[in-house]
Formats: structure tokens, sequence, C-alpha cells
């Protein structure tokens, strides 16, 4: 099975938009298709607390045809309009969708940030993590939050294998990121996000992309769009993740970023297991 995650920072731009930049994303739809994934998630839809509207569910199904989809949007308290999370997937599957809350701190429940599908065999499950904040002001809710994350996934592997994905919004290692010397105390690179992952890691989860393509650097999931010239000269840092249940690992044939050509911000991860 193939399976495609991207942070896509905007679907109602991306579908209704006629910017430079929607088109461009847009373009990044099809590089998508041609992989033929069986289920895409989507991180930061920005969709409003109701969900998709009808032209967007037009344009859905223009350019995504043949896949079922299931949104989780944010809601009050948190700020509408803001992250959610969408899964699509072929319509000849019928998983079981939940939208879990983790009791995690301040608003980020509400926040549409997490989706998960029970298939068969295994769960999938996506997340948009938070991010610590300018002035790392939200360090120590996100402290939290990667706590209670990890042991929702450590509930889920008990049950049965996981495939976890998503913008987890840290670089694990020096290696992860273009200029670790410069960004020591930058939100996504604090020693405390790090080690947050690590714990994760520790609970019996594989880094498919390490797993498979070992110590290789200067390959990034995400370049700044504050900064014109950071893709250009791939000053990028790798936040975007496959992490499988470590049983699975063996299984794993692929786990790559996909060309989101000239875009910056994210691009797509690419997992392929054979299961």
């Amino acid at each position: 099975m193939i399976f495609i995650s991207w942070n896509i920072d905007s679907l109602n731009a991306a579908l209704t938009g006629d910017s430079e930049r929607a088109l461009r994303t847009r373009q990044v739809f099809e590089v998508i298709l041609e992989n033929k994934p069986d289920v895409i998630a989507l991180q930061e839809t920005k969709l409003p607390a109701a969900g998709p509207g009808q032209k967007h569910m037009e344009l859905l199904k223009k350019y995504f045809a043949g896949y079922a989809y299931h949104w989780r949007s944010s809601v009050e308290p948190a700020r509408k309009g803001y992250a959610g999370t969408m899964f699509l997937y072929k319509e000849n599957y019928a998983p079981a969708v939940s939208c879990p809350e983790i009791d995690a701190p301040d608003t980020m429940d509400s926040e549409g940030r997490i989706m998960t599908l029970e298939f068969d065999e295994f769960y999938l499950t996506q997340v948009y993590t938070p991010n610590a904040g300018d002035g790392l002001k939200r360090l120590q809710e996100r402290q939290l939050w990667d706590i209670r994350y990890a042991e929702y996934l450590q509930r889920l592997d008990r049950v049965k294998p996981v495939l976890a994905t998503g913008d987890y919004n840290v670089a694990h290692k020096e290696i992860d990121l273009a200029h670790p010397e410069n960004n020591r105390r930058s939100p996504g690179f604090t020693d405390e996000e790090r080690e947050g992952f690590t714990n994760l890691l520790d609970k019996g989860f594989t880094d498919t992309f390490r797993y498979i393509h070992g110590e290789v650097t200067g390959v990034y999931s995400w370049w700044a769009q504050r900064v014109k010239t950071s893709k250009i000269n791939n000053s990028g840092w790798r936040i975007d993740y496959w992490l499988v249940s470590d049983r699975l690992a063996g299984k794993v044939v692929r786990s790559e970023m996909l060309d989101s050509g000239d875009r910056q911000d994210h691009a797509p991860t690419l997992l392929e297991i054979d299961f």
C-alpha cells in the first residue's frame, strides 16, 4: 500500500484560490496522484468549523476523483479556521474513523489535530503537532502534548500495529536541518522537543526515513516561506515523518519526500509498505 502525507497549509486556499501559490499547490496534487496513493493525509487544512462547504466538496470530487474523505476542523473554544486535518482514501476502503482527544493542554484538543483510521490489520493516524511558538511561548504546553500523544500511540499499538504520520514540528537530529548551530533555541529544534520525539520512538516506533536511508543528509521536508532563497539554497528542515510500529519496520519498501517544485513550505512525504 502507498500512503502520502502533506501539510498543505490551507486546503481552502488550495481549492478555491487563484494566486500563484494556489496554482503551485494544485500542481502538487498532480504529483501526489501520480503515485496512486491508497490514502492521503492532509494537515493544516484551515477549513471552517462546519467543514468543507459545497464549493469545497465539488472541487474535492474534481481533484480527488475516486476518493472518500473525512475531515476534522478547529472548533470553539479554539480559534476557527485554524489547524485541522483530513484523510482521503480510495472508495473501496471502509476504515473506521475516530477523532481522539488526548487530554492535551490549552485548546489543543479542539484544534482538529489528530485523526485515526482503523483498518483490519493496522491503525493509520495523522497529527498536526502544535508549534512551540514565537519566543517558545507555548513550549511547556508542547512538552505536555508530546507526552500525551506518545501515550496515545502506545495505546493504539497495544491493539494492532500503527502507521503514524504528519507534521511533527521537530527536527529530531542535527542532520535533520541545514543549520543546527543557528537554531538551538528555535521552535522545532529545542532540546525539549527533540527529547519528546526520542521518547516517542522509544515507546516502540521507527522513523521510516532513517530506517531506509540511514544518516543521509540534505533531505528535508520544509523550507521557510519567509526566506525567499530557503528552497533554492536547500536551507530546510525535516519535520514531517512516517513512523511505524517497530514490528512493521521490515515491511517498509519506500519512505521519501516528493518533489513539490517551486512551492516552498512543506513537501509531501510518501510511505510504501508491503503488508
